[in-house]
């Protein structure tokens, strides 16, 4: 312990917030994506659409069954080769590895938030759909103004404690040689020979990061524990 040198996590601060930056970008992105097309397919499986919703249940359920990791090769390797062929030259187009990423991660989150707010679709009181319809509201508003915001209240811990283990993911784009915090890390280290200082400040930060959204996720438990109490 006495050879370690925690001074070069200074030096190196600069660069590691980048890929720092780059992770909390992916993960923000991901979330809203996710969080769109995850809206969208609950509500498509929940009206029970003749179509979509075999389509859609068998998205999630695929994307479920398989590694993060396999479908960002999936993606950056076989797309290309799709785009070429329905551009009729037989050439793959390339999509770049950061859009692979943040297309990916996108897509991937969807299908685990869809399953959040499917659930708390079904959890919804009947009386709130009577009331609505007492009040001569269209479907429209009533999923818009009163059943989707107590969804995502509701919800919002499962969501957020999903949206932690997204962020912890984006370290797999290191396969696609993207620089985010712990690629940094893994860059510097080859360069410094700092192996142990470099992943261990990835660590801390990690961490950090981690368990305050944790305990964020906690407290919104506790409060909605004491709201339903009172009920």
């Amino acid at each position: 312990m006495n050879s370690l040198d925690f001074s070069i996590i200074a030096q190196a601060w600069p660069y590691l917030w980048s890929g720092l930056l780059f992770s909390l970008s992916l993960t923000a992105a991901a979330f809203l994506v996710g969080m769109f097309l995850g809206t969208l397919f609950a509500l498509v499986q929940h009206f029970e659409l003749r179509i979509l919703s075999p389509l859609v249940r068998s998205y999630v359920a695929l994307m479920r069954s398989i590694p993060l990791i396999l479908v960002l090769f999936w993606f950056f390797f076989l797309v290309p080769v799709v785009l070429g062929h329905l551009a009729g030259n037989g050439r793959p187009i390339p999509v770049g590895a950061t859009y692979t990423a943040f297309i990916t991660f996108g897509l991937f989150e969807a299908a685990y938030y869809s399953e959040v707010i499917r659930v708390g679709l079904r959890a919804v009181n009947k009386g709130q759909f009577e009331a609505c319809q007492a009040l001569a509201l269209s479907t429209f508003d009533t999923y818009r103004h009163v059943v989707l915001p107590q969804v995502f209240r509701v919800a919002s811990p499962i969501i957020l404690s999903q949206t932690i283990i997204l962020f912890q993911d984006t370290s797999l784009v290191y396969v696609l040689s993207l620089t985010d915090l712990l690629g940094a890390a893994s860059k510097l280290a080859q360069l410094n020979g700092r192996l142990v200082e470099m992943y261990l400040a990835v660590a801390v930060v990690y961490l950090i990061i981690s368990s305050a959204a944790s305990q964020f996720v906690a407290s919104l438990r506790k409060k909605y524990a004491i709201a339903g109490a009172h009920r």
